[in-house]
């Protein structure tokens, strides 16, 4: 029974969502900095700290989405909804990770401290009340992604660009669309169930995604342009990595038309193809950023 209810306890806290912390990589990355002394060891450190902070809100998430949860076909499974973990023990231990990442967070650099108290408290309202807000609860899951690449600069320092912010947020946009269109898409007759989409139809979440992947694939390409204007000498790379990632984001794309994208890590950590297209664009952005 103890080892059940630890089980359970772990799985609440979301360990295959971790893979989203990744993003705080992202402005090390991208400004070609990442391996510099004084980079590497604090955006690691945030990562840490996120996934604490991240762990500590689905834990009050699913707190509050019990009875909903219960009534979901697949989230009914969730160890809360399913009676293996406690309404008090997931308190508990939200309120502990919570308190451990802020403190990381802050020990790292005040910035980063701040970025990670700006999204506990989004994230909070978005349990309480936002969620049940047409368009404020997609800007605040898609805040939940882009304060994550903002966690990177906040850790290190690292200014970011006017390009890397729009590609941030537009991307942030898109994923958290496309999620929602997926559950839609899934649940079909039973969306009902899910309050955050009783104000949503598959038209509008469709201009959405598609709205949001328009302006996220224009902007990386005028990023990538811009880092390397024409008449510079050497590979182009850059500019090379448009192509995988407009195949990677087309790729995703596919399993978000299917109603595939509700959970996406999972798309992750399953497609081989779009793992390989992330792959090839994260060489060819390395490369350029890098200098190979």
């Amino acid at each position: 029974m103890a080892a059940t209810a630890l089980t359970g306890a772990v799985r609440a806290t979301r360990p295959r969502q971790w893979v989203k912390n990744i993003l705080v990589l992202a402005a090390p990355v991208a400004a070609g900095r990442l391996f510099e002394p004084g980079v590497l060891v604090p955006t690691l450190l945030a990562v840490v700290a996120f996934c604490l902070v991240a762990s500590a809100v689905y834990l009050l998430n699913d707190v509050s989405d019990v009875d909903e949860d219960r009534r979901h076909p697949v989230k009914q499974h969730r160890p809360i909804a399913a009676g293996l973990v406690s309404p008090r023990l997931a308190t508990l231990l939200a309120a502990a990770a919570g308190l451990a990442g802020l403190v990381l967070g802050f020990a790292i650099r005040f910035e980063l401290g701040l970025t990670l108290v700006v999204y506990v408290a989004l994230q909070v309202a978005y349990s309480w009340w936002l969620k049940h807000q047409p368009v404020l609860d997609l800007a605040c899951v898609a805040a939940g992604f882009l304060l994550r690449a903002v966690a990177g600069g906040a850790a290190t320092g690292i200014p970011l660009s006017q390009w890397f912010l729009l590609v941030a947020s537009f991307g942030s946009l898109f994923m958290v669309s496309g999620k929602r269109y997926s559950e839609m898409r899934s649940l079909g007759a039973d969306a009902g169930t899910r309050r955050a989409l009783e104000s949503y139809t598959v038209g509008y979440l469709r201009f959405v995604w598609g709205l949001s992947t328009a302006v996220t694939l224009m902007t990386y390409s005028l990023w990538a342009f811009e880092m390397d204007p024409p008449g510079d000498s050497g590979v182009p790379w850059n500019p090379i990595s448009i192509a995988p990632f407009v195949l990677g984001t087309l790729r995703y794309a596919v399993h978000i038309d299917a109603g595939e994208a509700g959970e996406p890590e999972d798309i992750v950590l399953h497609d081989r193809v779009l793992q390989g297209l992330g792959v090839i664009w994260l060489a060819t952005v390395c490369a350029g950023v890098f200098g190979a």
